[in-house]
């Protein structure tokens, strides 16, 4: 018995979208951004078929039952990979910072794979630098070029971009876990951390040099910040919390917690939790001081008085964006201006609490704007309500596979 095909827009009224980042619970900025990543895809297309490639399958399927599949793609066959690519309408690379020396390669090698397979492309807010690396610079170059669009989360990245040698519309917007909502962090939960109820709370956030923090000195930083937590307790008569937003940060918590002369008004909080509970916790803070760019974008979202202490360009361009303090290098010879800061934060807070949230609803305005340009590429793809097979563009000519 012969049957009519599917009717075309039936064909398309559910694409599958990939989605490709620094994915598995390596980082809860990292997952911040891929909750909001795939929020913003069911939204677009709500019978969208969502495929996550993570560096932990099993982190991801437990952790974000908004994916739909979930593909493994380090230490696994090319081939599964592959397969799993050429399935796809559309990948999303991002966001977040994936484009930096030694890694960036990794990511465009499988956008390659992608594009010379005629699947469409979308860069979602991603950061970028430091690219000095001549294989990472030229991966960046290339394969930039063939994306259907790109998107940036701060203007760092798009003069990292340029500097490389994209020639290519760039979009600033903003960093996606901007649109992040907050889940409960209960009394019994901080019961639980041995964190004081009633008291007043600073936040703090370190973390580990290395690739993305090549200047940090970690005996320097360490006492530094223990210099900061402990003026702290004595200026505000607070407990200090210290909020590992990776695995790398609990020891160099315990590290500046071990430098500081009251290190029994400290707290590392060591349980898991989902991003949303981490913005949750916030909420039980006075003051934020902190390294980590999702730690301070999470301080932002809360209306926090927040210090950043940038380590690197990302971190310095989101407190100018709110318009935060913010000294440039994390040294300790440093530390008389850096708790001048604090002590000017905590006094003239209250003056400044409406700026900073009228600048943060900006920035999710622009986070929204990323989101809303990918709605527009998948309906030019052909997944849109009213698409037809005639309307569907067609797929990209071929493109060399990086190797």
């Amino acid at each position: 018995m012969i049957t009519d095909p599917p009717h075309p827009q039936l064909a398309w009224s559910a694409p599958r979208i990939g989605v490709l980042g620094s994915y598995g619970g390596f980082n809860i900025g990292d997952e911040s951004i891929l909750t909001c990543v795939l929020g913003c895809l069911r939204a677009q297309r709500p019978q969208a078929r969502l495929v996550v490639f993570s560096r932990n399958a099993e982190h991801t399927r437990a952790h974000h039952p908004a994916a739909d599949e979930v593909v493994d793609w380090e230490g696994v066959s090319r081939h599964r990979v592959m397969d799993a690519l050429t399935s796809l309408d559309l990948l999303v690379l991002g966001g977040g910072g994936l484009l930096f020396d030694g890694e960036a390669r990794r990511y465009l090698r499988l956008v390659r794979a992608a594009q010379e397979r005629g699947v469409r492309t979308f860069a979602y807010a991603l950061g970028a630098g430091p690219l000095r690396e001549a294989d990472d610079r030229e991966s960046v170059r290339t394969v930039l070029a063939d994306f259907d669009d790109v998107v940036v989360r701060d203007e760092e990245s798009r003069l990292v971009l340029e500097e490389v040698g994209v020639e290519r519309e760039i979009t600033v917007t903003a960093d996606p876990a901007l649109l992040l909502e907050p889940e409960p962090f209960t009394d019994e939960m901080m019961r639980h951390e041995g964190v004081p109820i009633g008291s007043r709370l600073v936040g703090m956030s370190v973390r580990e040099p290395g690739r993305a923090a090549e200047k940090l000195d970690e005996g320097d930083y360490h006492a530094l910040l223990a210099d900061v937590a402990d003026f702290l307790v004595r200026r505000l008569d607070a407990h200090v919390v210290f909020l590992p937003m990776e695995r790398h940060d609990v020891r160099h918590a315990h590290a500046v917690l071990s430098h500081m002369t009251a290190p029994d008004k400290g707290r590392i909080l060591h349980g898991s939790y989902s991003p949303g509970q981490v913005l949750g916790f916030m909420r039980h803070l006075d003051l934020a001081v902190g390294m980590r760019l999702h730690f301070v974008i999470f301080a932002a979202l809360t209306g926090l008085p927040v210090l950043p202490l940038p380590y690197s360009g990302k971190v310095f361009d989101f407190a100018s964006r709110i318009g935060a303090p913010a000294l440039v290098g994390v040294a300790r010879e440093q530390a008389g201006l850096l708790l001048a800061e604090v002590d000017r934060l905590w006094d003239e807070y209250p003056q400044r609490r409406a700026d900073l949230q009228s600048r943060v609803r900006e920035l999710s305005v622009l986070a929204r704007e990323t989101c809303a340009r990918c709605g527009v590429l998948l309906d030019e793809i052909g997944g849109g309500p009213d698409a037809t097979a005639d309307q569907r563009a067609p797929a990209a000519e071929p493109r060399p596979l990086i190797v």
